[in-house]
């Protein structure tokens, strides 16, 4: 069959002939790189402009960093020894000796320039990494950090990953995200008139929204064009607002399988060519409060792979491109 990423059009996308019904990171790296490719997370200690008062104070409702990097109070500072500790580690695991340098924690661009420069380059100097993916929020993009991130783009491969989590003011008002949709849009807009490669990430199983609520947020990803996207649901960690919330019982996260229809509703509005880098959040003992289910390993992969079967379905069903 001829190799293609739609639907409709006589072919069907590589990933699928495996049988997989979502296109995984791990079939991008292969086919983009020729073989296995790891991410190592780094912590370069940036601040967030939502906590350090640049825009809000308090941080999202759900974030807390103990929990989303515990790796960052282990005493290694040092962004050097960082991938150096990942490479022994996924080396123990894996015959792998390509890595793309994840900067993952706090807001990886809210940082002066010649600061964010020097980091990423320390990174970019490794000869094992081919790569740097940046997590951020749309509101800690100016255009010259825009710039600095396309000129290292025209080098190597890099992918900017913007936070989003809903569609609907409203949510991220509850979340206390510090900034609204239309500033998202914006962020997108002008990195992709940079060319560089985007990803965000969606919350799904916030509080008043429904499946339609969620959907909305699924065609707005695809309005925008994506090449990558982390679904994440709703969980509950410790030294939160939202574990107050929780034990208030005013939040209750979504069930397992109210979580796995509400991902095969999203993925089936995507692009075949979207990357899906996760399906789930993560969260392990001694952070985690709710729902159980977040710490058990695959639970969130199997169920979404059985509501899609159930359903007869795959990413890109409904996609209209």
């Amino acid at each position: 069959m001829e190799e293609t990423g739609k639907m409709g059009d006589g072919g069907v996308p590589f990933w699928r002939r495996s049988g997989a019904r979502y296109f995984p990171l791990s079939a991008y790296f292969k086919r983009e790189f020729g073989g296995i490719v790891r991410k190592i997370s780094v912590d370069a200690h940036f601040s967030c402009p939502n906590i350090d008062g640049t825009v809000g104070r308090g941080g999202c409702i759900y974030c807390d960093a103990v929990s989303f990097s515990p790796g960052r109070f282990f005493g290694l500072d040092d962004v050097d020894a960082q991938i150096d500790d990942g490479i022994r580690q996924l080396r123990r695991r894996f015959d792998v000796d390509r890595f793309v340098a994840y900067f993952q924690p706090s807001t990886n661009t809210h940082a002066p320039l010649d600061e964010l420069r020097r980091k990423y380059e320390i990174a970019l100097r490794r000869p094992e990494v081919v790569g740097l993916a940046i997590g951020t929020r749309p509101d800690a993009l100016p255009d010259p950090v825009l710039d600095l991130l396309a000129e290292i783009a025209r080098e190597k491969w890099l992918a900017l990953e913007i936070g989003l989590q809903s569609a609907n003011d409203a949510t991220l008002k509850f979340f206390n995200r510090g900034h609204d949709v239309a500033t998202f849009v914006d962020a997108v807009c002008r990195a992709k008139e940079r060319g560089l490669r985007l990803g965000t990430h969606v919350i799904l199983g916030a509080p008043g929204e429904s499946r339609d609520d969620m959907r909305r947020t699924a065609r707005l990803v695809v309005e925008l064009g994506f090449h990558s996207l982390k679904l994440h649901h709703l969980y509950v960690v410790r030294n939160t607002k939202l574990a107050r919330l929780w034990e208030a019982g005013k939040v209750e996260p979504p069930s397992l399988d109210d979580y796995a229809e509400a991902v095969v509703d999203f993925l089936e509005l995507q692009s075949p060519e979207t990357v899906i880098e996760r399906i789930s959040g993560e969260a392990s003992e001694p952070y985690l409060l709710a729902p159980d289910w977040t710490a058990k390993k695959h639970a969130a992969r199997n169920a979404v792979d059985v509501a899609f079967r159930r359903r007869d379905s795959w990413q890109g069903k409904f996609y209209r491109g």
